[in-house]
Order: C-alpha cells, then sequence, then structure tokens
C-alpha cells in the first residue's frame, strides 16, 4: 500500500474526466439503463466500472471510468500524443452475462470486470501506455485469468460497433478515447507477439470475429 501511495501521490490527477465520462454517457443512455461497480478501497487510484444494459442495444457494456484520471507515458517521437494520453477501456457482453450487485461477489464473471480493471491500471503502474494493437497477458506465465476461462491475455482494438462520436470524449484540448479489449487464447497471443497486430486482424477478418464478448469463442487459429 505505501509503495503505491509513494508512486501516485504527487501526480497530477485529471479529477474533471469522471465527471465527463458521465456527462457523455448522458447523451447516449437513460439513467435507469447505467449502474456502476464503485470501487471501494483503492491502492492507487479511483477506478469504478460501468454497467450499461441497454434495451435498444443486443448487447451490453462494461466501460471503465478512471484509468483516465492519470495521462499514459506514450511514446517519444509519437506524433500528436496529446491524442492518445488518456483512454477508458470497454467490453461489450452478451446480454445473458450476469454480475452481482457489487464487485467482487463471488460471482462466476467477476473476472472480466477485473480484468478490465487490472488493464486499466496496466500503463499508470508501469509507466507506459496502451493503444489500439497493443497486448497484454494476464499472467508472465500466459496462465488464464481465471479458472472459469482459458482467455490468457487481451488485445486492444477500435470499436467497430461505435463510431467516433461514442468512442472520443473531448474535453478542451483534451481527448479521452474508449478503446475495445477482445480477449484472446494462449496461442493467439502468441500468432501476435510473434506476427504483429497486422496478422492478428487478418485472421479476425477471416474468421469473421464479433466485438461482442464470446465465452465460448473459436480459435481464431484453427
Amino acid at each position: 500500500m505505501n509503495e503505491f501511495y509513494e508512486k501516485f501521490r504527487d501526480r497530477t490527477f485529471f479529477d474533471n474526466h469522471p465527471e465527463a465520462i458521465a456527462n457523455h454517457l448522458d447523451k447516449f443512455y437513460q439513467s435507469s439503463e447505467i449502474t456502476v461497480f464503485h470501487e471501494m478501497l483503492m491502492p492507487d487510484f479511483h477506478l469504478d466500472v460501468y454497467f450499461i444494459n441497454s434495451s435498444e442495444d443486443d448487447f451490453n457494456i462494461l466501460l471503465t471510468s478512471g484509468m483516465s484520471l492519470l495521462e499514459m507515458t506514450v511514446r517519444e517521437g509519437l506524433e500528436n500524443p496529446e491524442l492518445h494520453k488518456f483512454a477508458e477501456l470497454m467490453i461489450l457482453l452478451p446480454k445473458e452475462i450476469e454480475f452481482g450487485k457489487i464487485f467482487p461477489s463471488g460471482n462466476e464473471n467477476d473476472w472480466i470486470i477485473g480484468m478490465l480493471k487490472e488493464t486499466a491500471r496496466f500503463p499508470h503502474h508501469y509507466d507506459t501506455w496502451l493503444t489500439i494493437g497493443h497486448t497484454l497477458q494476464a499472467t508472465a506465465d500466459m496462465e488464464p485469468y481465471s479458472e472459469k476461462t482459458d482467455y490468457v491475455g487481451l488485445v486492444i482494438l477500435p470499436s467497430v460497433t461505435f463510431d467516433e462520436e461514442f468512442t472520443e470524449i473531448k474535453i478542451n484540448d483534451e481527448v479521452i478515447n474508449i478503446y475495445t479489449i477482445f480477449p484472446l487464447y494462449k496461442n493467439e497471443l502468441e500468432y501476435k507477439i510473434s506476427n504483429g497486430y497486422n496478422a492478428l486482424l487478418d485472421k479476425l477478418i477471416e474468421k469473421d470475429g464479433k466485438e461482442v464478448f464470446d465465452k465460448q469463442r473459436e480459435n481464431l487459429l484453427v
């Protein structure tokens, strides 16, 4: 706890960003369609997760709110770095996936929320950044996120369901990008590491991969 406190206590926090995210969602959804998994204990920074259940969509949404409290350490020499400093993450879910009233709750799907939160914290813990095409693994040994799944990592993708009106939150000269996370099996993650993002993207297109999460998705390399 002290280690995290020392690391983050002198960072600049953009405390207006969570409110901007809330206002942004109000443009698209009714308050009755949105619930929040509030974070109770936070060793570093406050990270909530929105659960959006709209009758007009055939999917639900989990969306982080808090990753953009801090700016990421973008790669030197990147063109227009100010457009990449802030991000939040989402995953689209089939309607049948449900959660408890709080997180964690012991629900078999808790690992999905945990995956989102761990990914959102990663760039700030390791002074790096996340953007489209980046991959992360659940553990150093590529073990699954949970005993409930075979997914061992993920890739950051642009949404194909939503356009920039939803995936870019503009605040003065700042932009909060909303990226989609797409969980990967071990061989898929290894394939991306060996062959690059475009090669993995080709496999996604070839298999007609869907943005909405599938617990038992067909392997892209089979």
